[in-house]
């Protein structure tokens, strides 16, 4: 039986599309998630990593104004971050992760206080997030979200595709 992320690469692959990763709490763990599959070299471009503020800014291009207004814990810099690796990496999707993965607060949010950027064709969607454990569990869970988030918006466009149905608003909020 194949992992969930074998699964992705597979429905990347058949959908000839491509997907670019920034994150920030999981420190590379989505990339290396995804690189972890025999022949994800076709549809993993690359990421960025950007686990300081001045990064996600200078590199992926998150409008300052945004940070200072919803801080990098925030569904709104998940998006933006989404929507920079996207663009700078010239994919049809891309995932980030942000968040607080402990041990302390940070922007006054609370550990396990997560946000899952995804876009894609259709647009930029973030999912909130709100996980207990450890450090480590909760970088892993987070992986597990992202991965499965776009899988499933992978199989609703492939549905739709087949219905012949125009896109809709995807679940992610």
């Amino acid at each position: 039986m194949e992992s969930p992320a074998e699964a992705l690469v597979h429905a990347l692959r058949d959908a000839s599309a491509s997907v670019a990763t920034a994150e920030s709490l999981t420190g590379g763990r989505l990339a290396a998630r995804l690189t972890d599959v025999p022949g994800s070299s076709a549809v993993y471009a690359g990421g960025v990593v950007s686990y300081q503020t001045h990064i996600k800014v200078e590199v992926l291009g998150v409008p300052h104004d945004l940070v200072d207004q919803h801080g990098v814990v925030s569904a709104e810099c998940a998006r933006a971050m989404a929507d920079g690796a996207r663009h700078l990496l010239g994919t049809a999707y891309a995932l980030s992760t942000t968040g607080v993965a402990g041990p302390d607060r940070q922007e006054g949010k609370a550990v396990g206080t997560v946000f899952v950027g995804l876009a894609g064709p259709d647009g930029t969607q973030a999912l909130a997030l709100d996980l207990s454990g450890d450090r480590s569990q909760i970088q892993d869970a987070t992986v597990d979200a992202a991965v499965a988030a776009l899988a499933a918006a992978l199989a609703e466009a492939a549905a739709r595709c087949a219905s012949g149905q125009p896109a809709e608003d995807s679940p992610l909020g």
